[in-house]
């Protein structure tokens, strides 16, 4: 029997530091802007982020397009 320790990863599942300055790149990363949860979407062509409006009406930002509007990886009150 192998009685070596193995790491835990139990508590400390992939943390991301608050600080953030890029977004993710990862398919299906999600991140807020103004309220409003956005998914990376890749396949055919380019990357976008997509989501709802105000309205609930599907609504897609390129990264920069995110970038401008500003954005964060927890949600935030508005």
């Amino acid at each position: 029997m192998n009685h070596e320790a193995e790491p835990d990863t139990s508590s400390q599942t992939q943390q991301r530091p608050l600080s953030t300055t890029h977004l993710p790149t990862t398919p299906c990363s999600v991140v807020w802007s103004k309220g409003h949860a956005y998914v990376l979407e890749s396949g055919l062509g380019r990357a976008r982020w997509v989501g709802c409006d105000d309205r609930g009406r599907p609504i897609a930002f390129t990264a920069a397009e995110l970038e401008t509007r500003g954005w964060s990886l927890t949600r935030r009150a508005s």
